[in-house]
């Protein structure tokens, strides 16, 4: 499963040619991350490829026996699975050549923002151990980049990220997403040190110490909706009666407040999925978003509240934080899917 490139190094191997488009683009996206800080805007470097570009050049590099063990029609069942620890196809990162490796990551890279993407390539790899990012992760590509719809799609332990350029109708990121941090063990601590996600959970409960008792009468409940691959993140398409609180029903600057929890969540990924997705949120109505929270899912009794979620009728965002983070997330357009 992993294809020696020195039979193909002939000046005129189709595969050379494509390892020297790789490392041009990728050499581009190297210089644009070694120059400047990291912008509070999250600004993207423009020399930088995107991910749908090199997913293309991936998909060209596969040899056929490659091909036939990760490659499927776009409407595979399997290309909109989520789950919190799992591979896609059996053929992981490390059995692919050190070209093919290089822009697996490069991919995954390019799909978050410049402010975010180390911390979570970083949190990929140790969620993996002794594994790492190439041993902990697999891919899979679902039609043909370059010619109609596709999606890349990689997945591991406490990830699954999608790349599919638009190419599924309605939902941001091309589809569910999942991510999560086990950080220094199994079982957090109630302050969640060192976990890349913890910051979330914070900006939420700065929203439950702004409510007032009858506020958090409706807010706070007992047990959440649990864990369940896509059932977990199901979309009920309902304006009311979910858990929680009602987002129409807060104040001012409570609302405000919950538009810092969606930035919050948004913030890993690139500029462009985010923007995409907080305008589907958007257009299913802000107001309509639910707000909970779960006290019988508490670490440490001391009511940070590590269990909550945001759901409205197009959107859910399930912050797991018991023993460790689990985070799922699911966006679309009102009225598709």
């Amino acid at each position: 499963m992993n294809p020696d490139p020195c039979p193909d190094c002939s000046a005129d191997s189709p595969k050379l040619s494509t390892r020297r488009s790789f490392l041009r683009t990728s050499g581009l996206a190297a210089g644009a991350l070694g120059t400047g800080s990291i912008l509070p805007c999250r600004a993207e470097a423009s020399a930088k490829p995107a991910s749908e570009t090199l997913v293309k050049t991936f998909y060209d590099s596969l040899s056929e026996e490659q091909r036939s063990k990760i490659c499927f029609g776009f409407d595979h069942k399997l290309r909109l699975d989520v789950d919190n620890n799992w591979h896609i196809t059996k053929t992981l990162v490390k059995d692919y050549s050190k070209d093919q490796q290089a822009m697996i990551k490069e991919i995954f890279m390019g799909l978050h923002s410049e402010e975010y993407a180390q911390r979570v390539y970083d949190q990929v790899t140790s969620d993996s151990g002794k594994a790492g990012f190439e041993g902990g992760s697999s891919v899979a590509i679902f039609g043909e980049p370059g010619s109609g719809k596709f999606e890349f799609v990689l997945t591991g332990r406490h990830c699954t990220r999608r790349c599919d350029g638009d190419s599924v109708e309605g939902a941001a990121f091309g589809g569910p997403l999942f991510y999560g941090h086990a950080a220094g063990g199994f079982n957090e601590g109630p302050k969640h040190e060192g976990n890349a996600y913890w910051y979330q959970a914070v900006r939420a409960n700065e929203v439950y110490q702004m409510l007032d008792g009858k506020q958090r009468e409706i807010a706070l409940l007992d047990k959440s909706r649990g864990e369940d691959g896509l059932e977990t993140v199901a979309l009920t398409g309902k304006k009311e009666g979910l858990d929680g609180i009602r987002v129409a029903d807060l104040t001012h600057d409570q609302k405000d407040h919950v538009r810092k929890v969606l930035a919050d969540l948004l913030a890993p990924f690139r500029k462009r999925d985010a923007d995409e997705a907080l305008k589907q949120v958007e257009a299913g109505g802000i107001d309509n978003l639910h707000l909970a929270f779960y006290k019988g899912e508490n670490i440490g009794k001391d009511e940070v509240w590590d269990v909550w979620q945001i759901e409205g009728p197009n959107m859910i965002s399930y912050f797991r934080g018991k023993p460790h983070v689990h985070a799922w997330l699911h966006i679309r357009e009102p009225g598709v899917g």
